[in-house]
């Protein structure tokens, strides 16, 4: 089947671009020692996972529902695998299992067993929520199939525009504060998880990491080596710094602190450092305007600096610009502004970011209002007079039976989409390197009465 071809409405994952970005990801992963996982709340098309598998380490869920995704399928297939154990000779189990990371604000006493049993690290969001559900975790620990840390809460603010997707607005109840944490780490305790980002770049990411690394020192190890941050990326890189405007995010620079800040060790709390840091998702990564080699520089030195791992938890990064929403025009309404197009997709119900951040979503062969010659808004077949995607001009004028094709359509679509109306579902498709797309999935009526 080719592409204009395929049923409306239907999500269509594109493969190539798929893989550009996750090529890119691979060169963060090799350059920099990072370990980085797929953040399946922006991206779960499981039928994706076997390639993605054969470029990330794992992956990163935000409940149970989540982490039995990528239990169950995220795995490298087996003649990639295959490939794999030829070029290395050798085939590790422990070495090449993809890890199952896990988040949630707080976890239900009838779901923490089965959590710990398929995951390998799992993060706490208060110390109350550590202790309540020790009794489950630690016997995991014990045996060497868990990891666990705490989700700390950095307090510095670097989305201004979507107060929404802000997890250290006042208020918060994401990640634990600095002052809300003890002195030392908790017992059991390997790592620290921070997420504060949302669709940005490498500036907001190294400051937040500046901030940790001055007020939560405690929780690091010694310093392997005597450099701090900006002495380090001048001598390893050789370069001038990547900030371009240090005053952004009120962040001080200069020497680390860490000796200063650290509590004496004991034989009781010396060897509770963390072994990992999550610097959680948000990063746009693979935006052709992204500095990678900064992102590198900055993995490379918590590595070398700390002995730690490093990961990352992308999600729109791995599949931005790596989908669409293909649509039909049902109808073209006149109205007292403009005409309306009556689609067979919803705002409301197929990509709900557009109402809820509020954006325009980006749609091929189109421009603003007025720049083309036919100007229309947007709508869908539903009853709610808000379910509007936005107002668009083409060369052409437009009829039924025409399709549109909205971009950037794999991420935070089909994982939050629902059936509000009794809205079919869009069908999900794959759209192969050689321009011929395979229908993964389809919705009927019975996906909608077995949802209530």
């Amino acid at each position: 089947m080719r592409f204009e071809d395929i049923p409306t409405p239907s999500y269509v994952i594109d493969e190539k671009k798929l893989k550009e970005n996750l090529e890119i990801l691979k060169e963060v992963r090799e350059k920099s020692g990072a370990k980085i996982l797929l953040a399946q709340k922006a991206y779960s098309a499981y039928q994706t996972y076997p390639l993605i598998a054969e470029y990330l380490d794992g992956t990163t869920a935000s409940g149970i529902y989540e982490a039995r995704l990528a239990h169950e399928e995220f795995k490298v297939s087996t003649k990639a695998r295959l490939v794999q154990d030829e070029i290395k000779k050798t085939l590790d189990d422990k070495q090449t299992k993809p890890e199952n990371h896990v988040f949630e604000p707080a976890f239900k006493d009838d779901e923490i067993k089965e959590v710990c049993n398929i995951c390998d690290h799992i993060v706490f969001n208060s110390l109350s929520q550590l202790e309540h559900h020790r009794s489950v975790w630690e016997k995991k620990v014990s045996e060497g199939t868990l990891s666990v840390g705490l989700r700390i809460n950095p307090e510095i603010s670097t989305e201004d525009s979507h107060e929404i997707y802000d997890p250290c607005a006042p208020g918060s109840r994401l990640g634990i504060r600095n002052e809300d944490m003890p002195d030392v780490l908790p017992d059991g305790v390997e790592g620290l998880h921070v997420h504060n980002l949302c669709e940005q770049g490498f500036e907001p990411l190294e400051d937040t990491f500046l901030k940790v690394e001055r007020e939560f020192a405690r929780f690091f190890p010694s310093p392997l080596i005597p450099d701090d941050y900006d002495t380090y990326i001048f001598k390893e890189f050789e370069r001038n710094l990547r900030v371009s405007d240090k005053e952004d995010y009120n962040v001080e620079y200069g020497e680390s602190e860490t000796a200063q800040t650290q509590p004496e060790a004991t034989p009781e709390t010396s060897g509770r450092k963390i072994k990992w840091l999550n610097l959680g998702g948000g990063h746009h990564i693979t935006r052709d305007d992204y500095d990678v080699d900064a992102l590198i520089g900055l993995v490379s030195y918590i590595r070398d600096k700390y002995g730690i791992d490093v990961y990352l938890e992308p999600g729109e990064a791995i599949a931005l610009d790596a989908g669409y929403l293909v649509t039909t025009v049902l109808d073209v309404v006149e109205t007292d502004r403009m005409p309306v197009l009556i689609l067979d997709t919803s705002a409301a119900c197929h990509m709900p970011d557009v109402l809820e951040m509020p954006y325009r979503p980006p749609l091929r062969d189109s421009e603003q209002p007025g720049e083309m010659n036919y100007t229309y808004r947007l709508s869908s077949r539903t009853c709610l007079a808000g379910d509007i995607i936005g107002d668009y001009s083409f060369n052409d004028e437009k009829k039924p039976g025409d399709r549109l094709v909205f971009e950037d359509m794999a991420i935070y679509s089909f994982v939050k989409n629902n059936t509000f109306n009794g809205m079919a579902l869009p069908s999900i498709s794959l759209l192969h390197e050689d321009g011929e797309a395979e229908i993964l999935r389809t919705f009927n009526y019975y996906d909608f009465k077995t949802r209530l």
